[in-house]
């Protein structure tokens, strides 16, 4: 008897929607799988059949074909467990196959026939809304992750038994619906604020004009000056995402396995600190079945690279293609896939091996060579840093500042405040083009939007040539001058905003 069971799968952040064929004829007991599976698919049969026999059903000792369509698209994973079961039971008369006709089936099995935790379903929810699909059953685990959209009625089913019995309807089982208005209430609490930085100040001015016209920002300076504590209060300053950019974000963690069964929505802008021994695969994803990487997981967020030129060179220089067009192109013989990453680089790096050039103090002082502090800087190549719009020095701070308790800083709020409002403001102005803000304008798009005045002018080609900026650190510094322009409430920039931008290039001086 034939049967045929709706299933679904994750090819990167692609959906695929697949048929599970089932049919049981007459012969010796045996079992074929045909469409493509991996190893894992391959060996789900053991785990079905045990898991069959242990929910107090009976395997058919009969030849069991199983079909997976369309055949030419490579299935792996455990998504189709609980489909193929099903297809079994229903090919052998212990289950109506007239009731299966309506769900989309997803869950892997234990041996004693319970559903564990699978990864990937938003993505899978948010294609079924699409195609019109309507009923989902799948995993208790997964039911806050499935249960985000009103559109879909979703069915959590602990075991196989009782999701045979739920389709036999032996037993009701109301479809699951999460109030996701919990998760979007208020304001993310961050446990750090810029309130907790003392001084610092032209930096955290270098910071916010960076977070307010989404431009990468490099901190420069001696071990223990507080580059680290700058970047992590980053996110504190970022305004709160959109539903939109919540669900982009929440389905790269979904296919990744990062999901809490307590909180199915990222709400938090990320925050991400990969390790300076990270791959170029784990920075950008890629793998056999490619995976997202870090500059992914860090998409409506922060990717802080600590220590830049630790890094390996091969896994910088994969990073220029998502930091110029905010995703990342993965090519493979039979299909290439494409995962967002649009996301704000922080990164910092000391000004040469050993921290101490340029910062000597006392029973500090640096011990490199100029041909040594020269290797160090040119680990970052021309093209990387030529993505990078602000440069700034973060000196080491002394031990009166350290200890004096007079003023209060800002906190985060005051600043996010700002940023919202420049953020706007490039909202209103972009509006009719493809982009959002002015770290992604073009050339032609400056020449429109960054008029300068004669003075202005001449001023910008007295700092190019007096401070040896580089012929492309002119785009940026307009770009910055923008944004700072944006962040006073200004539509004209003046000489105050271009002499502010032209000194956040502090490495293009000597680089």
């Amino acid at each position: 008897m034939f049967t045929k069971v709706k299933s679904a799968l994750n090819i990167g952040l692609e959906v695929e929607f697949v048929d599970v064929e089932v049919d049981i004829v007459r012969g010796l007991p045996k079992i074929s799988l045909a469409g493509l599976p991996d190893t894992v698919i391959k060996e789900s049969r053991e785990r079905i059949e045990a898991s069959i026999r242990n929910s107090g059903f009976n395997f058919p000792k009969e030849k069991i074909t199983i079909n997976f369509a369309p055949a030419g698209i490579k299935k792996e994973g455990v998504f189709f467990d609980l489909a193929v079961a099903l297809g079994i039971l229903a090919s052998s008369h212990q289950l109506d196959r007239n009731y299966l006709e309506d769900y989309l089936v997803l869950g892997e099995l234990s041996l004693d026939g319970k559903l564990r935790r699978i990864k990937g379903v938003l993505p899978i929810v948010l294609e079924m809304r699409k195609k019109k699909f309507k009923k989902l059953i799948l995993p208790a685990e997964n039911s806050s992750e499935g249960g985000i959209l009103e559109e879909i009625e979703v069915y959590p089913v602990k075991t196989l038994y009782e999701a045979v019995c739920f389709l036999n309807k032996t037993i009701e089982i109301a479809p699951y619906r999460e109030d996701k208005g919990r998760f979007l209430k208020g304001s993310p609490c961050y446990e750090v604020d810029f309130s907790e930085v003392k001084n610092q100040h032209f930096v955290k001015r270098a910071i916010e004009v960076a977070v307010a016209g989404a431009h990468n920002i490099l901190l420069i300076g001696p071990p223990g000056a507080g580059k680290t504590m700058l970047a992590k209060r980053v996110p504190t300053i970022l305004p709160d995402m959109e539903f939109e950019e919540i669900l982009e974000t929440t389905k790269i963690y979904s296919i990744s396995g990062l999901l809490k069964k307590d909180k199915p929505l990222i709400t938090e802008r990320p925050f991400r600190s990969p390790h300076h021994t990270s791959s170029n695969i784990s920075l950008v994803g890629g793998g056999t079945f490619p995976k997202p990487g870090e500059v992914s997981l860090a998409h409506n967020g922060v990717l802080f690279l600590d220590e830049l030129p630790e890094f390996r060179r091969d896994a910088l220089e994969v990073l220029r293609q998502p930091l110029e067009d905010g995703e990342v192109t993965i090519a493979r013989a039979k299909k290439t896939l494409k995962f967002p990453a649009n996301f704000l680089l922080i990164a910092t790096m000391n000004p040469c091996p050993c921290g101490y050039f340029g910062y000597e103090e006392k029973g500090k002082t640096c011990r490199c060579s100029p041909a040594q502090v020269q290797r160090y800087r040119h680990k970052i190549s021309g093209p990387l840093l030529d993505r990078i719009d602000i440069h700034i020095e973060v000196p080491s701070l002394k031990s009166t500042e350290l200890l004096s308790e007079r003023r209060e800083e800002e906190p985060s709020s005051q600043i996010r405040e700002r940023v919202n409002k420049a953020r706007f403001v490039q909202k209103e102005r972009f509006k009719k083009e493809k982009i959002f803000f002015n770290s992604q304008m073009s050339h032609a798009q400056i020449k429109k939007y960054c008029f300068l005045k004669r003075q202005v002018k001449d001023f910008l080609r007295m700092a190019i040539e007096e401070l040896g900026l580089s012929a492309r650190a002119y785009d940026k510094v307009l770009k910055v001058a923008r944004t700072i322009a944006d962040l006073e409430g200004s539509s004209e920039i003046t000489l105050e905003h271009i002499s502010e931008a032209a000194q956040y290039r502090s490495l293009d001086k000597n680089f």
